[in-house]
């Protein structure tokens, strides 16, 4: 997969497989491309070359059958992007009802699981903004489930929270992966890295540097990118 912004190659000839059941976290320094490859898997930037597959199926660029194919993708960004002038309970009903057709009381009792799931049930009947922040991203999280995705996309979902809110969103994602959800996450939360993922792959320049399994990763990096960049994140 290739993409530019303009003359800016950002995405240089990026080729990744996640299996089933596999959570790989992408680590890199800012403008290595890591957000823009993760925007690029469900087609919200679309891409100069290249194709795209979820399950098997090449992801089409546009129309009905991308929208289809993109209910199978979930997707949880940095900010939380909640209906402000819905409850909890109905933004995560929302997509389930419009888009796969499910009854409203299927899908409210869906919701109720999903928001026990994420640890927060008892605020489904509050609007989000009477949410903490690591309330209203474990919100976005319970709404992304609410399709039954094959894959959840998470683009630095901790980096607008405030710190004491970020471990709380870190241990719903931590239990997503153990029940065995396809996971690509963009991060710097290296502890998750270390905790959770089954391989960490490190961007820099819009190239893929390394691929390799965290505890290789952390304790014998390869490249001097990739070096230089754990040189300066673990020793602060």
């Amino acid at each position: 997969m290739n993409k530019f912004f303009g003359d800016l190659h950002v995405l240089k000839d990026i080729n990744l497989e996640v299996p089933k059941g596999q959570v790989v976290v992408v680590l890199g320094p800012s403008g290595s491309g890591k957000s823009t490859l993760c925007r690029a898997i469900n087609r919200l930037e679309p891409i100069n070359s290249g194709e795209i597959e979820v399950d098997g199926q090449p992801l089409p660029a546009e129309g009905k059958a991308l929208a289809a194919l993109r209910a199978e993708v979930g997707m949880v960004f940095q900010s939380f992007n909640l209906f402000a002038h819905k409850t909890i309970v109905e933004n995560v009903m929302l997509a389930p009802v419009k888009v796969r057709k499910v009854g409203q009381d299927e899908a409210r009792k869906t919701a109720m699981q999903l928001l026990d799931r994420v640890g927060i049930a008892n605020q489904a009947q509050k609007y989000p903004a009477q949410l903490s922040g690591g309330q209203q991203q474990r919100a976005a999280i319970a709404r992304a489930l609410a399709m039954k995705p094959k894959v959840m996309l998470f683009d630095e979902p901790t980096s607008a929270l405030d710190p004491e809110m970020v471990q709380e969103v870190l241990d719903t994602m931590t239990g997503l992966a153990k029940e065995g959800m396809t996971m690509l996450v963009v991060t710097h939360e290296m502890g998750f890295a270390r905790r959770a993922a089954n391989r960490v792959v490190f961007m820099s320049d819009g190239e893929i540097v390394e691929d390799a399994s965290p505890d290789e990763f952390f304790t014998k990096p390869k490249s001097d990118r990739a070096k230089d960049f754990l040189g300066k994140i673990l020793t602060h």
